[in-house]
């Protein structure tokens, strides 16, 4: 998945959502590649996209097609 910028979502990633909320991607099931605390077997079944853990709702699942009309950014590359 892709940030509104084109850059590639990577885990550990911190992001800003919508101008206004904070998270850490902590699963890119694009690129099978997960957190120590959130394996794999949790979340490939969502089949793409990645698992945020948000400041607003705790983990959130975006995938590229619910990313239109919303702003995220990448604010740093862990």
């Amino acid at each position: 998945m892709n940030y509104t910028d084109g850059t590639q979502a990577k885990v550990g990633d911190r992001v800003l959502i919508g101008g206004q909320y904070h998270g850490v991607v902590v699963a890119d099931i694009d690129g099978d590649e997960y957190s120590r605390d959130y394996p794999g077997d949790q979340w490939r079944n969502l089949g793409s996209g990645v698992m945020i853990d948000t400041d607003f709702g705790g983990l959130v699942h975006y995938d590229q097609s619910s990313l239109d009309g919303e702003l995220m950014e990448l604010v740093q590359r862990a």
